[in-house]
């Protein structure tokens, strides 16, 4: 697999890894660890069919922790040069020496260190000039203006590509990276009959070979923002709610900030002691895939050199286990469950309908498609959301709706999913379709 894109090869940030290691340890310290990266990127945008921006970017660095005994010094830089290292290898030795002792400080078990790195297919240079750039942007942005006349302004459309390169090592041997890459289409588009609305679409993919097409993403920006127009306020009332998938991964995202390690050792979680307990109706399951080829959030070890397996996160409603990495599990008294630095693809299977059958299912209620502001207690689960989407009626949907709020406790809301569809969309570190839940207050007039 070529690094050749990168201003400095793999066997480069290797010997600089070693170099930083050997430093710390010929400094006195007792252990350490660290990571070089180098990343660059395009980002193109265009407005009304003219270019709006070009972007390149260009980063590196480095970061390094050392460890004397139990005290941790951190220090880092964007140089790469050999005096900077120094410096910056001093610098955390100093504040090392001055720092108090945390007992639960130190390097992940080297047992559970990965052993094998087996090629995720995460690496897909995408040769994208700046010329087809500006042109699958304009393309992207042309597909939305023409699905509707009544769209008449834009926010308008993106092509943005990303490489990057990292190496991690520590000094209990451990020493790999590997490159990457993120590609990624977008459009927003603006419409007007009797008041404005906006809405969006987007894809995003490690090979760009596998994005959805430039005509696609603008026409479902178009047609997503033309369906919101002559939206409309409803009364204040109880009933079910159907997340549209776009934004049901985020209800999955409540659940990994509740059970990372450090919302439970600061016993800032809703759902505090609830491993081995039902959190969910029983045919809900949620698999943890860190090996999945080509996926957003797949990585063969974390942020501290952990392998990474797949698991089962939920199975059967039951929570089976949470997202540590090591400082955290060590103060839970736990072992890191490899998620130093995030979760890799999370999967919320489907109960087995598709949009359609979810409608039907709702019977009278509301589909979520927009949500709004930040309303949500990590602590007790509450949780009240500006939104917008439409009003269903005997499982049709009737007229969009919107400035309206839905409010109930996350809690009660993962107990009450009723179902997941089959529309599940790949967009980020965790998939689902939309997700019924049974009921919950819709603010309104």
């Amino acid at each position: 697999m070529s690094d050749s894109r990168f201003s400095y090869s793999i066997e480069t940030l290797s010997q600089i890894t070693r170099d930083i290691l050997n430093q710390a340890r010929q400094s006195g310290a007792s252990a350490c660890e660290a990571e070089v990266s180098l990343g660059f990127g395009q980002n193109v945008s265009v407005r009304r069919g003219e270019v709006e921006t070009i972007e390149y970017s260009r980063d590196k660095g480095l970061g390094v922790s050392v460890y004397f005994g139990q005290k941790r010094g951190h220090a880092s830089t964007s140089d790469l040069s050999p005096e900077a290292i120094r410096d910056t290898v001093a610098a955390a030795v100093s504040i090392a020496r001055y720092t108090a002792s945390d007992e639960f400080a130190g390097l992940a078990d080297e047992k559970l260190l990965a052993k094998e790195i087996p090629d995720l297919s995460l690496y897909h240079p995408w040769d994208l000039s700046v010329e087809r750039a500006i042109d699958l942007a304009k393309e992207c942005e042309a597909a939305a203006f023409a699905v509707d006349k009544r769209i008449d302004n834009s926010e308008g459309a993106s092509v943005s590509t990303q490489e990057a390169l990292f190496m991690y090592g520590n000094s209990l041997g451990f020493l790999a990276g590997y490159p990457s890459s993120r590609h990624s289409l977008s459009c927003a588009v603006i419409a007007e009959d009797g008041g404005m609305q906006r809405d969006y679409w987007y894809s995003s993919r490690r090979d760009a070979a596998d994005l959805e097409s430039a005509e696609t993403v603008g026409r479902k920006a178009g047609e997503r923002t033309v369906r919101r127009l002559g939206a409309r306020k409803i009364k204040t009332t109880e009933c079910p709610v159907l997340f549209e998938a776009p934004i049901a991964s985020g209800l999955i995202g409540h659940l990994v900030g509740a059970v990372s390690g450090s919302s439970l050792y600061r016993k800032s979680s809703f759902l505090l002691d609830s491993l081995g307990q039902p959190i969910f109706a029983p045919f809900v399951q949620i698999r943890e895939l860190p090996h999945i080829p080509k996926g957003l959030a797949s990585s063969p070890f974390d942020s501290e050199g952990v392998a990474t397996h797949a698991r089962d996160l939920v199975k059967d409603g039951v929570l089976q286990g949470y997202f540590l990495g090591s400082y955290s599990a060590r103060k839970l008294g736990m072992a890191s469950t490899g998620n130093a630095g995030g979760n890799h693809n999370l999967i919320l299977e489907s109960s087995g309908q598709d949009f359609a059958g979810l409608l039907k299912m709702m019977n009278t209620g509301l589909v979520v498609t927009e949500l709004l502001g930040h309303g949500i207690n990590p602590v007790t689960g509450d949780y009240s959301r500006g939104a917008a989407g439409y009003w269903v009626e005997n499982g049709v949907i009737q007229y969009p709706v919107e400035e309206v709020t839905i409010a109930g406790n996350l809690k009660d809301m993962f107990r009450h999913i009723v179902a997941v569809g089959t529309d599940v969309l790949v967009q980020g570190s965790k998939q689902c379709g939309s997700v019924l839940v049974e009921k919950m207050t819709v603010a309104g007039d």
